[in-house]
Order: C-alpha cells, then sequence, then structure tokens
C-alpha cells in the first residue's frame, strides 16, 4: 500500500482505526462497490440515452442511481428520527423508492 511501506499490519490498522468496521460496514462497502461495478458494466454493454420521466428532467441510470441512494439516505434518517430501531421498514421503503425511481423516472 502506498505510504505504508515498510510498517507492520499493526500500524496500518492503526491508521485506519478511526472508523467503526464492523461487518455491517464491510458488506454496506461492499453492496456500493458491486452496485458500481454493474452500472459500468451496463453502461460499456448496454447504452442508453437519458429519458424523462416523473421527475421531469432527463435522467440515465446513474442520475437514477444517485436520487435513489440520496432518498434512500433522507428516508432512513426520517426513520431515525421518528425512533424506529428495525431496519427492515426503511429498507423496505428504500427499495421501493428505487424501484419506483428506476422505473418511472
Amino acid at each position: 500500500m502506498a505510504g505504508f511501506e515498510g510498517e507492520s499490519v499493526d500500524s496500518v490498522s492503526e491508521h485506519l482505526s478511526w472508523m467503526a468496521w464492523t461487518w455491517q460496514t464491510g458488506v454496506f462497502f461492499g453492496a456500493i462497490a458491486s452496485i458500481l461495478v454493474v452500472m459500468t458494466l451496463l453502461a460499456v454493454y448496454r447504452p442508453e440515452s437519458p429519458r424523462v420521466g416523473i421527475l421531469q428532467f432527463a435522467t440515465t441510470r446513474g442520475d437514477r442511481l444517485f436520487v435513489s441512494l440520496l432518498g434512500a439516505a433522507f428516508i432512513y434518517l426520517f426513520f431515525i428520527k421518528l425512533g424506529v430501531d428495525n431496519g427492515l421498514y426503511p429498507g423496505i421503503a428504500s427499495l421501493l423508492l428505487a424501484a419506483v425511481l428506476f422505473r418511472f423516472a
């Protein structure tokens, strides 16, 4: 790794200890990375032209992905504000939002 030559594994882990790396965090970043890879492959093998939908402006797959991820963040914040401890409900709402955006936006 650049900048870590000659350092032990323990000292490298100290550089990364500022973030709470749990298995859930790893799954989240892995899912985002996988989504980006799939979207890149789709753009290469099935290019698309922007289309106008319910958002009333031209969007591509990447635009709709960004808006759905942004919407999911706000949905989760809203459920946290309501005091909902279970992540199932905002997850379902976020998936529904993404499905609607990818289909109609």
